[in-house]
């Protein structure tokens, strides 16, 4: 298997191996594997000693921040509160420099006494309880050997976590489903205790022994945590439900949240009370000896763990499941299920989850009621499309003034003042967002934020935000100095215009400051001295050449025309040039017709492009992909009648606005996972791509008819894809609506589905 090793961040240390209560359903003693039978029932000192070196060496290895330590069983606390301290005090010194510890330990909480507790304040040592809900629900297993129920003595325990002193150090509650006990009465027995997290865990099963069905339903499992999943949210969600949580996350883009679900590698290691270091626990369940590794923590690092076969099959992602996962839509939430859960003797681990049904209910039914229940993102009106791309603006900015920290240099810190102070005055904080909002802005962000990650200094460019607040001071007019610096001798101002202040190839400063009717340049140091006065209303002149605007008459959008910002050249066709006074005419007029074209054809795509479209950039031809701007710019060819201005006008928008909105909502995840057929290429293509020219030509199909080929199909694909997230599916939705096909031909809309052919790309 190849790959890079996969470092362990979490270790399971069992300090007992024995239980005092006799959990029916429990994978250490009722499963396939017996081992725990040949164990000490204590862990010993040297195997403390040992576990204790091997972990400092595993994190400086790999320079780790911080690992988490879980001590288990068996039953934890039965190894006493002596053996606890020898324990954290070992684990606590070898890492003291190395490493932050994070202790836990998971208990059944039948011995927990406020001397326990007491220690583990001391340690910071956080506890997990498990328990299953009401009495009832609890004593249907979790029972003493006798056949007395434990609730009342793991309520005290609960009680006690609960305590001021002690509330820092809960975990929050682990259950194991069993769908004869009620679920709403589970669910709140649970809820009712307020702990800061309740876990769900379906009972170890595999195919060899698969989990009981009293009514025979494949999805049992499913409508029984679907139905808490209502009652939870019905509630307002009141504590946070860890299944629950990883598949909403999931759903939303991101990762999971749990080891029993998601495509994220295993990162666990179980060293046991003889100091034998084996895989995850749950494999117990599986057969005599799955979890076994040979090796031990005497003679071998965590790093030769790590390299195991077994170890590694767990950590390949979307490669390490079955085929049949790998082409099921839930994939991405469900990973496949818990690796224990696929295991069939005819052929080990390669099979979907003994819970494959009941894991794909859940997941679309809290997909369908999520979606029911939200506004997507995707969705969004152009008004909150454009205020989402300002914040994200905002947000970028920022960031890159942390990542510099302190590196900007004097003109970066000067600026960065005087942004504050334009934003204190009346219209600066406006004049600022117009500024920022300049499509080239987000280019430059990019830019230098990639340059500052990259190490360089001399090459960083930091200029921008002092060209940025002093065009904002003279869009609000503030008689307030900006020093800015430029290269190449120009300064460029966006939205305004550049002026030439020095020689080509020089680099300086000049600050500038607002008049009444335009702005002031004065050079700072060595060269022609005085002052420039520049009017904003002045044309082309031997030191000034403004932005200008766009004007084509009748109800074409006053369209900025930038070809001067140094940060245009952000597309795949080099940008053209300044374009004289009778080319920009020329140019204007067409754009004119092209506009009017579309009015007549596709009014509304129209009006929405009119309130956010503001910025045109010529080019030499017509650019293949969406460019590395904000929102609001287009590149167009410089050349072409009005039918392909049309297009490129109508491409430019549509482009624009899908970036904009991968950029502030995630509509798919995983992208290159899995590459797709499309109904217009040969070679298969990752999602993103399937997903931008579905997009772009749904909205020129409206325009021109003969780009709608192949669109039904695409949208089924995407539809029926792995990758989109519950607002990339609402987005699908609506470009259905768009394409006039609001019902769809595929899968879950109960018609016939089409062909689809997909082709799987090989993970790490």
């Amino acid at each position: 298997m190849t790959g890079p090793l996969v470092p362990f961040r979490e270790f399971v240390l069992k300090v007992h191996s024995r239980c005092d209560l006799a959990c029916d359903h429990c994978y250490v003693y009722e499963h396939a594997d017996q081992s725990w039978r040949t164990r000490p029932k204590t862990i010993s000192d040297e195997a403390v000693s040992w576990t204790a070196r091997r972990l400092a060496e595993h994190a400086a290895t790999h320079a780790l921040p911080s690992v988490a330590v879980i001590l288990h069983g068996g039953e934890p606390l039965l190894a006493g509160p002596a053996r606890l301290r020898r324990v954290c005090e070992e684990l606590g010194s070898a890492l003291d420099g190395v490493a932050e510890l994070d202790l836990r330990i998971h208990t059944n909480g039948v011995q927990l006494s406020p001397r326990y507790l007491d220690l583990f304040a001391e340690f910071g040592v956080k506890v997990g309880i498990s328990l299953d809900g009401d009495r009832a629900a609890n004593d249907r297993h979790r029972r003493f050997a006798d056949g007395r129920t434990s609730h009342p003595l793991v309520l005290r325990a609960v009680e006690l976590l609960r305590q001021e002193r002690y509330r820092h150090l809960d975990l929050g509650l682990l259950c194991t489903v069993d769908i004869r006990n009620d679920p709403v009465a589970v669910y709140e027995a649970l809820a009712g205790l307020a702990p800061p997290m309740v876990d769900f865990l379906l009972p170890h099963a595999t195919w060899d022994t698969p989990p009981q069905r009293p009514d025979g339903s494949a999805t049992a499992y499913a409508d029984w945590l679907l139905t808490v999943f209502d009652r939870w949210t019905e509630q307002g969600r009141p504590v946070p439900v860890r299944l629950f949580s990883s598949v909403l996350s999931s759903l939303g883009g991101g990762p999971s949240l749990t080891e029993s679900l998601g495509l994220a590698p295993t990162d666990l290691v179980v060293i046991e009370t003889d100091g034998r270091l084996e895989q995850a626990d749950s494999l117990k369940s599986a057969y005599e000896g799955a979890a076994a590794t040979g090796f031990d923590v005497f003679t071998h690092t965590f790093d030769e763990v790590a390299a195991h076969p077994g170890v590694r099959a767990r950590q390949l992602g979307l490669a390490g499941v079955s085929e049949t996962c790998r082409r099921c839509p839930v994939v991405r939430s469900c990973g496949g299920g818990l690796y224990t859960h696929r295991y069939r003797s005819a052929n080990g681990f390669d099979n979907p989850s003994v819970y494959c049904a009941d894991l794909a209910a859940l997941v679309r039914g809290i997909e369908d009621r999520t979606a029911a229940a939200t506004e997507s993102a995707a969705v969004r009106v152009p008004a909150e499309l454009v205020e989402a791309q300002l914040d994200l603006t905002r947000t970028l900015l920022a960031h890159l003034h942390h990542e510099l920290d302190g590196r900007g240099g004097a003109l970066w810190d000067a600026a960065w003042q005087l942004a504050e102070e334009v934003e204190r005055t009346a219209g600066g904080a406006a004049a600022l967002d117009a500024v920022l909002s300049h499509p080239y802005t987000r280019t430059w962000l990019l830019d230098a934020l990639g340059a500052v990650r990259a190490g360089g200094r001399a090459a960083l460019p930091v200029e921008r935000l002092g060209a940025t607040v002093a065009a904002a001071a003279v869009r609000a007019g503030l008689d307030l100095p900006v020093p800015v610096g430029h290269r190449d001798g120009v300064l460029f101002l966006p939205g305004l215009g550049a002026v030439r202040v020095a020689g080509p190839g020089e680099r300086g400063t000049a600050v500038v400051r607002a008049t009444g009717t335009g702005f002031l340049v004065r050079r700072d140091g060595p060269g022609p001295g005085g002052e420039l006065h520049i009017e904003l209303g002045a044309a082309d002149g031997p030191r000034w050449q403004p932005v200008r605007t766009l004007r084509s008459g009748g109800a074409v959008p006053a369209f900025v025309l930038d070809d001067l910002d140094p940060y245009r050249d952000c597309f795949d066709v080099p940008p053209a040039g300044r374009l004289g006074p009778a080319e920009a005419g020329a140019w204007a007029a067409r754009i004119g017709a092209a506009w009017a074209l579309l009015e007549g054809t596709v009014a509304g795509q129209c009006a929405e492009a009119a309130g956010t479209l503001t910025t045109l950039t010529p080019l030499p031809r017509a650019p293949a992909g969406p460019g590395r701007h904000g929102y609001g710019g287009a590149g167009l060819a410089v050349t072409g009648d009005a039918r392909e201005l049309a297009l490129g006008l109508l491409s430019g928008f549509r482009r624009a606005k899908l970036r904009a909105l991968t950029e502030v909502t995630d509509l798919y995840a995983s992208d290159g996972s899995w590459e797709h057929r499309t109904p217009w290429y040969d070679e298969p293509v990752p999602f993103s791509r399937l997903l931008a020219d579905t997009f772009e030509r749904v909205g020129l199909g409206l325009f021109e008819p003969r780009f709608l080929d192949g669109v039904p199909e695409a949208l089924d694909m995407i539809e029926t894809a792995a990758e989109p997230t519950i607002d990339g599916k609402q987005l699908i939705a609506a470009l259905r609506k768009e394409a006039g096909d609001p019902q769809g031909t595929s899968g879950r809309n109960g018609g016939k589905a089409l062909p689809v052919t997909r082709v799987m790309c090989r993970t790490p």
